[in-house]
């Protein structure tokens, strides 16, 4: 019998663009528009060091404007425009799948024909969930430095006060001010997603693709137990998000191969093993926030580490950040 090789299905290169393609399209996140591709991270993902600034200017402000007279005397005193920094840090992943040849043998089949859908599904899963990881850390860095003002807790109410619908939504997005017509989606936990269906909450529109998006009273609808729960209170977090709220980019490494295969002819006494390995270097960057590297175990975040809130400083004012949390109960 006859099996076909790694390397008879796998072409790297090609591969590689395969999966940095479909991650950036697939995902319920990207799709929403949540999560934006941005040049700039790609072109710094392709540079060294662990992490990099991104420079922005800041509003002019709301001073009142001068009162203009006729003394040629009096001049008016320009006020000058601030500036800050974000601090983007990057990420270098890297997963590998293993397969024995007897295996696929005996089977009859090649289990590694599979990999051309599966292994991008994985990285899809991880940007999510790192994006998840993220968002729980800005949230908890928000209680922690800024009195909590992107989050609606309801959850010490009593009765219907503190249970999801859809007036604790619209209070969530008030915390935006006057600019809470930003927000364009919302992510929230399955339990409060079966909540909302069961209220007739959850409309369902068209997508180009034939298919239908859930959506949330207007806002794109994205469902994902990754996000903050206590099931035993029955205690759940909702995120709201307008357009570009984060920032993300994939690149595959400068030096080491994006996918690479490894054949290791003497494994299993001679029957032989074949290893796939594929590398991803990942920034994903909630826009409004600087990333605080403090203490980081290795060369880069863990989703523990990304949820951790003593790695994320809000930069901007309150209204220049498109996200809302809304801790809520299910009944």
């Amino acid at each position: 019998m006859t099996t076909t090789r790694l390397t008879d299905i796998i072409q790297p290169q090609i591969f590689t663009d395969y999966i940095l393609q479909e991650t950036m399209q697939k995902t319920a996140l990207f799709q929403s528009g949540v999560a934006v591709n941005n040049p700039e991270i790609a072109r710094q993902l392709r540079a060294g060091a662990h992490a990099f600034n991104v420079p922005f200017w800041l509003d002019l402000g709301d001073d009142e404007a001068d009162i203009v007279n006729d003394d040629p005397d009096i001049h008016s005193t320009p006020a000058k425009i601030g500036s800050g920094k974000q601090i983007v840090r990057k990420s270098f992943l890297h997963k590998s799948w293993s397969h024995m040849n007897l295996a696929s043998e005996i089977a009859g089949d090649n289990a590694l024909q599979r990999i051309q859908s599966r292994v991008t599904a994985y990285w899809d899963r991880q940007m999510q969930r790192r994006l998840i990881a993220s968002l729980n850390g800005v949230m908890a860095g928000n209680i922690a430095n800024n009195a909590g003002d992107m989050v609606l807790d309801i959850t010490g109410e009593t009765g219907a006060a503190a249970v999801f619908g859809a007036e604790a939504v619209i209070d969530a997005t008030g915390t935006l001010g006057d600019s809470l017509s930003n927000l364009t989606g919302i992510a929230m936990h399955s339990a409060i997603y079966r909540r909302a269906l069961k209220n007739d909450l959850i409309e369902f529109i068209p997508d180009s693709q034939g298919g239908t998006i859930a959506t949330f009273r207007g806002l794109a609808t994205i469902v994902d137990d990754g996000l903050p729960a206590d099931t035993e209170a029955g205690e759940f977090t909702s995120v709201l998000f307008g357009a570009g709220a984060v920032g993300y980019a994939l690149a595959e490494p400068t030096i080491a191969e994006g996918t690479q295969t490894e054949d290791i002819p003497s494994a299993g006494r001679g029957g032989g093993q074949q290893i796939l390995h594929s590398r991803l270097n990942v920034a994903i960057h909630p826009a409004g926030f600087s990333w605080a590297e403090g203490d980081i175990a290795d060369e880069s975040p863990t989703l523990a580490e990304l949820a951790d809130p003593s790695h994320w400083l809000r930069t901007a004012e309150r209204k220049a950040v498109n996200l809302a949390f809304l801790k809520a109960k299910i009944a």
